[in-house]
């Protein structure tokens, strides 16, 4: 595995506003990503009872 492919791309929402969901490979938990303007923030995805969202990577 590259450097790079840890994570991967799942979904992404807007151009200006932008919201994103990358999974990290090797845990399989799931991130949030939200930018607007110049600014930006990441975070884990969580469930409604509060879990971090993991999801199964066959590699």
């Amino acid at each position: 595995m590259k450097k790079n492919d840890r994570f991967i791309k799942t979904y992404t929402q807007g151009t200006l506003n932008q919201t994103e969901i990358w999974v990290d490979r090797e845990t399989g938990v799931n991130y949030v990503y939200h930018s607007a303007g110049y600014s930006g923030g990441l975070t884990p995805l969580l469930d409604k009872s509060g879990n971090v969202i993991v999801t199964t990577i066959e590699l």
